[in-house]
């Protein structure tokens, strides 16, 4: 049994509701703050991007199963800057009713729905100064596999692809398609900042899905997934 039963319970919910009470929410929020008072996080940025996002505009990727942790270990100053495509979705809308309590802005779309109008705002974002955060396997999946809304959108506005990884010593995993993690009391909680990545404009569609494959591969590394 987790200590995130308000996170499950959002199951039962008919599916014909569609908007719950922020309110509703403030339990799993709470949860996860409490949590983290409990456990040893650690932030490792060799490259010190955390310092280069503070002033200057990027794009994160992380997978969708490492966003139990994601808004709580992002420092303050980051989460303010910060605008997360999610999907438009019921599940999607939890979401955002979650990471709003941290302070983090929602794009709404998906590779599936509203996908132009997400890339067009979040170009907006980023002309703003703002970063925006992706969940490139998300929201159906398929799991650890990166999508080219990413890519597509660093190559237009010229800004940096910066790997971004929740990892736990210990965690509980949901039987979700993308198997969601939860971090069991008194683990180790890793948030791993891997090298920014710089993709071209221009690229044709085939080295699109060489810039794919390539930052699929450097998400998985930061996050200890085999290849």
């Amino acid at each position: 049994m987790t200590p995130f039963k308000p996170l499950y319970a959002l199951k039962k919910i008919p599916k014909k509701m569609k908007k719950l009470p922020g309110w509703v929410f403030l339990p799993v929020v709470l949860s996860i703050r409490a949590m983290k008072l409990l456990m040893i996080t650690r932030i490792n940025d060799p490259f010190n991007c955390f310092e280069y996002a503070r002033n200057n505009p990027c794009i994160s990727v992380t997978w969708h199963n490492r966003l139990c942790f994601f808004p709580a270990m992002l420092p303050s100053y980051l989460r303010r800057r910060t605008s997360a495509i999610v999907s438009p979705s019921r599940d999607g809308q939890y979401v955002v009713d979650i990471i709003r309590y941290f302070g983090i802005k929602d794009i709404r779309g998906s590779s599936s729905k509203g996908g132009s109008a997400a890339m067009s705002e979040a170009i907006k974002q980023l002309k703003t100064g703002r970063n925006v955060s992706f969940t490139p396997d998300g929201p159906r999946g398929p799991k650890y596999r990166m999508k080219k809304g990413p890519i597509q959108l660093a190559a237009k506005m010229k800004v940096p692809i910066i790997p971004v990884a929740v990892n736990y010593s210990s965690f509980w995993e949901a039987s979700s398609w993308d198997g969601f993690q939860i971090p069991k009391p008194w683990s180790l909680i890793t948030l791993n900042i891997g090298e920014p990545i710089r993709i071209p404009s221009g690229i044709s569609d085939q080295e699109e899905k060489k810039w794919q494959s390539f930052v699929e591969k450097r998400l998985k590394d930061v996050s200890m997934v085999k290849s």
